[in-house]
């Protein structure tokens, strides 16, 4: 009966080396600013098997980590706008600051640090088993005018100003 303990353990370690790690991946951030300065702040990310159990049983929920770092680094209330397991949409109301200067308006958008992000996952029982990647592949800030910046693999968003000249 000994014999068998010890297959049954070494059956399990080799089933522990081999299983693949769980993986979060930032895919995109997209934050779209309207001349308000509100903006609509999209994180499509992709989750792992284990993940998405964690998920399922309400033990972790990456949009809401990510709701909470939005309302911290905006000092705004966010609304969700839309969640599914591969994306999360919120409405954030006074997100770009707004400055005026004769005929032109600037729009600064806050610094954003997704590495928080990581600290929050290192609370949960199952971090040990996820490697995680929180620099979305690709940011974009569309500001109202319709420009675009562009950042990639970046987990430190930096502020980003648009001046934009009034329409005639």
């Amino acid at each position: 009966m000994d014999i068998w303990v010890r297959i049954g353990v070494v059956l399990l370690l080799v089933a522990g080396l081999t299983l693949p790690a769980g993986a979060f991946t930032a895919d995109r951030l997209d934050m779209s600013i309207d001349e308000n300065g509100a903006a609509i702040v999209t994180f499509d990310y992709t989750l792992s098997w284990i993940e998405r159990i964690a998920v399922f049983f309400k033990i972790a929920d990456p949009s809401d980590e990510f709701k909470k770092a939005l309302e911290t680094f905006s000092g705004q209330s966010v609304e969700s706008v839309a969640l599914d397991d591969h994306a999360a949409s919120f409405r954030v109301e006074h997100f770009a600051k707004i400055s005026r200067s004769g005929n032109e308006t600037t729009y600064t958008t806050p610094a954003i640090d997704l590495r928080d992000a990581e600290q929050a996952l290192n609370s949960y029982w199952f971090a040990p088993l996820v490697q995680a990647d929180f620099s979305p592949a690709v940011t974009t800030v569309t500001f109202p005018d319709g420009s675009v910046e562009t950042l990639e693999n970046v987990a430190e968003i930096p502020k980003v100003s648009r001046t934009i000249p009034a329409t005639p």
